[in-house]
């Protein structure tokens, strides 16, 4: 074999597998640059930013009136939302006796928190 013919194979093997990366690294390139148009949310109008603003007013008034307000948390369980000003005060006169207050606290969370009786079995079919 002639040693010149060899290097000339391996430069144009050598350029090919170059070339070859290139161009698979530039379509990649290319893919990337279109799923980026495709999936970018649509410009935020003046509608649409009035229509948020809105709806975070609403929010936060309606987070204001549960603040602010007595209401029925769970009314069956008997757990009620109290404004925060009284119940600071009302845990406050609670806890003037610690043990007490504590055992309460305990009830009043079981109490809250107690699973629903399971419902019964279907019976077989065969019984």
């Amino acid at each position: 074999m002639n040693p010149g013919t060899s290097e000339n194979q391996s430069i144009g093997r050598n350029f090919s597998v170059t070339a070859a990366v290139v161009i698979v690294c530039l379509i990649f390139a290319g893919l990337v640059w279109k799923m980026q148009q495709y999936t970018a949310p649509p410009p935020l109008s003046a509608v649409r930013a009035a229509e948020r603003a809105k709806a975070l007013a609403d929010l936060r008034a309606e987070e204001a009136v549960a603040l602010n307000n007595v209401g029925w948390v769970d009314q069956a369980k008997g757990v009620v939302r109290l404004p925060i000003a009284d119940a600071v005060k009302l845990a406050e006169q609670q806890w003037q006796n610690p043990a007490k207050a504590r055992a309460d606290l305990i009830a009043r969370v079981e109490k809250a928190t107690a699973l629903p009786p399971k419902a019964p079995e279907k019976p077989s079919q065969f019984e």
